[in-house]
């Protein structure tokens, strides 16, 4: 039975389709207007976000590298900025303080790189006039560098500047400075090194809160080796160590980011010095290691690839916790850690008047 027949009359059922064809034609004409707003609004939302993005990297050169996402939005505080199994991770920053000329016609005995974060003025400013100023060891030449990334809060760049421009010892990378960019940090001084200052004989990486006995090291440790060192890697050395899965820790690492159960031997972070020729070797091992943010761990998986075995140092030379102090003890140690910038002078120029007492 048709819709028009049986229940409605003729006149009835005229009405009723003109009615029917009424409501049709005005959804039509509806849907057809909401569709083209839809659209527009979908396209002003998109040079929305793409105004967005633009002002970004225009206020951050470089941006999806300082980032590592595709849509301009800053990582977390722990986050890393790259991806984690790409070879090309820790390659892809360009230097934005750098010191091209440090070591132009000279060939430094030793290069400290030491990592550090904007906010550490007083810091380096202590080191500066401590054990990490470059006429520190009469007769012996030393090459001061501070190793940075960048901040994207409460950042003043312009007061960093005009402090390279006073004291030439920074360099800076545009990764975020972060505990978890720690390893990009590290490769960042290899990799001066290996370019700019390739004739070194010896490399000291370590962190503005400890204290190096820079005589010490130089005249007990370093001096008594061969002129023609090469592969020589030591520090405080960690052997036999497992990642730690509890998320609590500071050195937490998940299985996906590391899935094995022990490290390879690796020197803590807080210092550990190599021959001049490492430099090159670490940063050539980078580019097929896979990354973990892990700094010092990661050094030791570079060596490893790269066959060399690290040197045992002797016993409680490099101190990983804070040594108290006492001139004839800190006269026969290379480092210890958790110093203050005040501490920094007070230990440094009381081994300069007891330095013959012991």
């Amino acid at each position: 039975m048709s819709y028009c027949s049986g229940f409605f009359c003729p006149m009835q059922c005229t009405k009723r389709n003109l009615f029917l064809v009424s409501a049709i034609f005005f959804t039509a004409i509806y849907l057809i207007s909401y569709s083209y707003n839809s659209a527009r609004l979908a396209k002003s939302d998109d040079r929305h976000m793409e105004s967005e993005a633009s002002l970004l990297k225009k206020v951050f050169p470089n941006f999806k590298q300082i980032s590592g996402k595709e849509n301009g939005e800053l990582p977390p505080e722990n986050e890393k900025s790259e991806n984690k199994n790409t070879s090309t991770s820790t390659q892809s920053f360009t230097f934005i303080i750098n010191e091209e000329e440090k070591c132009k016609d000279k060939a430094p005995f030793l290069v400290l790189l030491i990592s550090t974060t904007a906010a550490e003025l007083q810091h380096r400013n202590a080191i500066r006039k401590t054990w990490g100023n470059e006429t520190a060891v009469p007769g012996v030449d030393i090459v001061r560098l501070f190793l940075l990334g960048i901040k994207t809060q409460d950042a003043n760049e312009d007061l960093l500047l005009r402090e390279s421009e006073q004291y030439h010892d920074i360099i800076q990378q545009d990764f975020l400075d972060t505990y978890n960019n720690l390893t990009l940090k590290t490769l960042m001084g290899m990799r001066w090194v290996a370019s700019y200052c390739s004739g070194t004989r010896f490399a000291m990486k370590t962190d503005s809160d400890v204290f190096v006995n820079t005589v010490h090291l130089i005249e007990k440790l370093l001096r008594p080796l061969p002129p023609s060192t090469q592969n020589y890697f030591t520090g405080c050395l960690m052997s036999g160590h497992r990642p730690i899965r509890n998320k609590a820790s500071k050195w937490y690492i998940s299985e996906e980011e590391f899935p094995g159960n022990r490290y390879h031997p690796f020197c803590s972070g807080t210092g550990y010095v190599f021959s001049g020729d490492l430099a090159a070797k670490i940063v050539n091992a980078s580019l097929t290691v896979k990354f973990i943010h892990l700094e010092d761990v990661y050094v030791g998986f570079c060596l490893n690839a790269k066959g060399v075995k690290i040197v045992p140092p002797p016993h409680s030379l490099f101190n990983i916790h804070k040594v108290p102090f006492s001139p004839c003890v800190y006269n026969k140690i290379i480092t210890s850690h958790h110093i203050s910038p005040h501490e920094h002078i007070i230990y440094w120029e009381t081994l300069q008047e007891k330095e013959n007492t012991c």
